[in-house]
């Protein structure tokens, strides 16, 4: 009895043969000379053969071993190795630069100058339409624009008028009376404005001197009522024919003098000229006129702010005399510069739609979409022609909140389009998210090279970058990092470390982890990037520490 419980025990404890582990400096010794990417491919099947080992091992233990069912418990051990953290995801293709021809009109194709998938350059011209309603189009909004041009134009003079001022220096007379809060209507008059700087005078002249007063001669001005003389300048020779109860004929002189002050209009004056030595009288006395003499109207419809109007007050050219709130006013040039916008745009279009009836290629590019050819009558609203620029694509794509951090613009992508590889990089990520199956995705823009057209657009595609990697960093499998509560209520990453007493940065748990046994402890640790099978650990372990994986069941035979 006792050489078969010695033969059972020799059985039981039969160790399947492996191959002697490779040390960390073998291991380096080897990698020499071998390129970066092939070294982490080999790094990663060492690992892995490594782990089928452990399954073998626990595989002979689960299925050699007799007894009843008890647990086995899986280690592995934190090491050097090299690790790369990859995005993968999909996205659309498309040409980074199109223009698409439309006809807002209806016409009739006259002729097709292209064909589909036709190369093309700036400036070649791709189709004729004849379209009546194209050129009719442009008329009827060209001289939209023209009338409110002109009702602006006009809107813009009358606001002038919410400060109703002097146009030129005079004084005021048949002033009306206006108090603040008054209403004030356009075109309604409120006083005269003579201008009294200068008084005309009209004098009657005989044909006999006709040519002997010209125009800016200097004339002595006689005014009786003043006893004085004053020079004055003749401003204007009109060749009239004035005949006198006498018989004789006369022509008339404008003369102007200037006005100090002292000079109203009805005063009687005349005028002598000196032609030759010989004094030359006019036929009669005349009588003082303003220089000239107008109305002041309002130019708006408003209210009455504040008045200045005086009668017989001198003014200024310029010189505010009332204040008008025009709020209507103000409003109407709103409204009309709405329509004069939205008239240009319609010209803008329909010049363009008109452009577009000998129509040529806007860019550079391919044509991607010609749905036109010669007779056919092409309705308002259809899309002719597409060109795009494909030597440039652009995927739209979008990236999960788990990944957004490690993605930035310019870094190299992958893209896999039915199997063929193309390279490019991130152009753009934007931090505007949207939500997906609770998942918060955001978009980014991937620029693709594609100088021979190889990368279709329109499909779909597969691209892969890479977030973050490390050719020598401690890694250990995924399942041996733990994340366990706190008293606090957060949360900790650790990894149980085999020893024989309590490690010195080991922590308490209020509630213990399943399947762990005595003699392993918690630590916390500091993990970075991750693959599909392991992740790094930046802090709280050594190499070389043994850690608990997990606690599988071994049935005993």
């Amino acid at each position: 009895m006792a050489e078969v419980k010695d033969q059972e025990i020799a059985q039981q404890e039969t160790v399947v043969p492996a191959e002697a582990p490779v040390s960390q400096a073998g291991l380096k010794e080897k990698l020499k000379g071998i390129p970066k990417k092939k070294r982490r491919r080999i790094v990663r099947r060492c690992i892995a053969v490594v782990v089928v080992l452990a399954l073998a091992v626990g595989g002979f233990k689960l299925f050699g071993s007799s007894g009843e069912s008890e647990g086995q418990v899986v280690t592995d051990i934190v090491q050097y190795g090299a690790i790369t953290s990859t995005v993968e995801g999909s996205g659309l293709t498309k040409a980074k630069n199109s223009e698409t021809i439309t006809m807002t009109t209806a016409g009739t194709v006259m002729d097709v100058l292209v064909t589909e998938g036709q190369q093309v350059t700036a400036g070649t011209p791709l189709f004729v339409i004849d379209s009546e309603a194209a050129r009719t189009a442009v008329q009827q909004a060209r001289e939209d624009v023209d009338g409110y041009e002109k009702q602006l134009s006009t809107l813009q003079k009358d606001i002038a008028g919410l400060n109703l001022a002097a146009g030129y220096p005079g004084k005021l007379m048949e002033t009306v009376t206006l108090n603040p809060g008054d209403t004030i209507t356009k075109g309604e008059k409120v006083a005269t404005l003579s201008d009294d700087t200068q008084m005309r005078l009209t004098q009657y002249y005989s044909y006999a001197y006709a040519g002997d007063i010209r125009v800016g001669q200097s004339v002595n001005v006689s005014i009786p009522a003043l006893m004085s003389t004053l020079t004055g300048t003749v401003e204007a020779v009109h060749m009239v024919s004035r005949i006198t109860p006498e018989g004789s004929k006369l022509f008339s002189a404008d003369i102007l003098v200037k006005n100090d002050g002292a000079l109203t209009a009805e005063m009687a004056a005349s005028a002598t000229v000196t032609v030759d030595g010989e004094t030359v009288y006019p036929y009669e006395a005349g009588k003082l006129e303003y220089y000239r003499t107008g109305d002041l109207t309002s130019t708006v419809n408003g209210t009455v702010i504040s008045s200045d109007l005086v009668d017989y007050l001198q003014v200024s050219a310029g010189q505010v005399l009332v204040r008008i709130d025009g709020e209507d006013s103000e409003s109407e040039i709103f409204s009309v510069q709405q329509s004069l916008e939205e008239a240009q745009k319609t010209l803008e279009t329909a010049q363009e739609n008109l452009d577009n009836c000998n129509a040529v290629a806007p860019i550079d590019g391919t044509v991607i979409g010609l749905s036109i050819q010669t007779g056919m009558e092409v309705q308002a609203n259809t899309a002719v022609i597409t060109i795009a620029d494909t030597s440039t694509i652009v995927v739209d794509a979008t990236v999960d909140e788990r990944n957004i951090s490690y993605v930035q613009p310019g870094m190299p992508v992958e893209i896999d389009q039915w199997g063929s590889i193309f390279y490019g990089v991130v152009d753009t990520v934007s931090l505007n998210s949207t939500a997906e199956n609770g998942v918060a995705r955001y978009p980014m823009v991937i620029s693709v090279d594609n100088p021979d057209g190889s990368l279709m657009t329109g499909s779909y595609v597969n691209y892969t970058l890479t977030a973050s990697e490390n050719d020598n960093c401690l890694i250990v499998p995924l399942q041996c990092v733990k994340s366990v509560p706190l008293d606090d209520g957060s949360a900790a990453n650790v990894l149980f470390v085999k020893a024989d007493s309590r490690p010195e940065n080991a922590i308490d748990l209020s509630t213990p982890v399943d399947g762990v046994p005595e003699g392993f402890w918690p630590v916390p640790v500091e993990i970075g990037i991750s693959d599909e099978y392991n992740v790094e650990i930046r802090s709280g372990v050594e190499a070389d520490t043994e850690v608990f994986t997990t606690a599988a069941m071994t049935q005993a035979w």
